[in-house]
């Protein structure tokens, strides 16, 4: 099959004037060029589209045919082209985002402008911890991903978002809760209650305490925030949690953050893709929105 689309396009034209001069004026061409596109056509397809019959064009058989094909073929080609339009306009489309679980309660201020200003895109949430995380980018399944620090040794360009400041927390009865100075070795003596293997926040608050020399006693683990904070103002054990976690149990006095030497750890949230991934009109769309707002291109 070697007829194209301008030829369908140049054929339909002709049928509905039956003039190959009106409709090389309603194409912008020259009479001569649209008189060859139909010839063209008709040699491809083999069979003569169109007669003159005394001083008028007829559609013949086979040009009908033809001219039934070409609608559906061009109006799909309109629809694809519109399709196309709303995506570079924001007003369709989908995003796949995949967050690390503790994001979560920082996602809505950082994506949430972007979502109210395009309703009409749709954005495919995965939630799970950072490893999980990076075996969705080893995949390639999704466009972007927000996470802590970005792996050096994968294909990704990353955007740094806002602090992910790491903090220590207890139950206000704790005997540590009103020690206005503690150290890494103070903690040694209590239960620790920490994030499963596998969490970002669990890897960064053992890589602290390993490069102090202080061994933590881990009473409890738990595969999510919410279990770890109850865990902690039900008197368990103290833990390691990103900020933005607790800011609602600080607020209100369930839950105290220690002032522990080298704490909070100074850490990040970034946004990450894959530098072999061509991104979807939105992703793309969200990233510049990110960008715009002060974050820092890191590649």
């Amino acid at each position: 099959m070697r007829y194209t689309l301008r030829q369908l396009q140049v054929f339909t034209s002709v049928a509905e004037h039956l003039s190959y001069t009106a409709a090389a004026e309603a194409l912008h061409l020259t009479q001569p060029a649209v008189f060859a596109q139909v010839r063209q056509l008709e040699t491809q397809i083999g069979e003569a589209l169109i007669e003159r019959v005394g001083r008028q064009l007829v559609i013949t058989e086979a040009g009908r045919l033809v001219l039934q094909s070409a609608a559906s073929i061009l109006a799909e080609v309109a629809r694809l082209e519109a399709g196309v339009d709303a995506l570079r306009g924001l007003s369709a489309g989908r995003l796949d985002l995949a967050v690390v679980s503790t994001a979560k309660y920082t996602l809505p201020r950082l994506i949430g402008p972007f979502s109210k200003a395009h309703p009409d895109i749709d954005i495919h949430l995965t939630v799970g911890n950072r490893s999980e995380l990076l075996d969705r980018f080893a995949s390639q399944r999704d466009d972007l991903y927000i996470l802590g620090a970005v792996p050096a040794e994968i294909a990704a360009a990353h955007v740094i978002l806002s602090p992910n400041p790491i903090v220590v927390v207890a139950a206000p009865d704790h005997p540590l809760s009103n020690a206005r100075v503690i150290s890494l070795e103070d903690l040694a003596g209590h239960p620790m209650i920490l994030r499963e293997t596998g969490s970002g926040t669990r890897r960064a608050a053992e890589a602290h305490f390993a490069e102090a020399g202080v061994t933590l006693s881990v009473r409890h683990e738990f595969g999510a925030n919410e279990a770890v904070k109850q865990a902690v103002m039900a008197g368990l054990g103290l833990a390691v949690l990103s900020r933005c976690t607790v800011e609602m149990e600080l607020a209100h006095g369930y839950l105290v953050e220690l002032a522990v030497t080298g704490f909070p750890l100074d850490r990040h949230w970034s946004l990450a893709w894959n530098r072999g991934r061509t991104l979807s009109f939105a992703a793309r769309a969200l990233r510049s929105k990110l960008l715009d707002d002060g974050g820092n291109l890191s590649a």
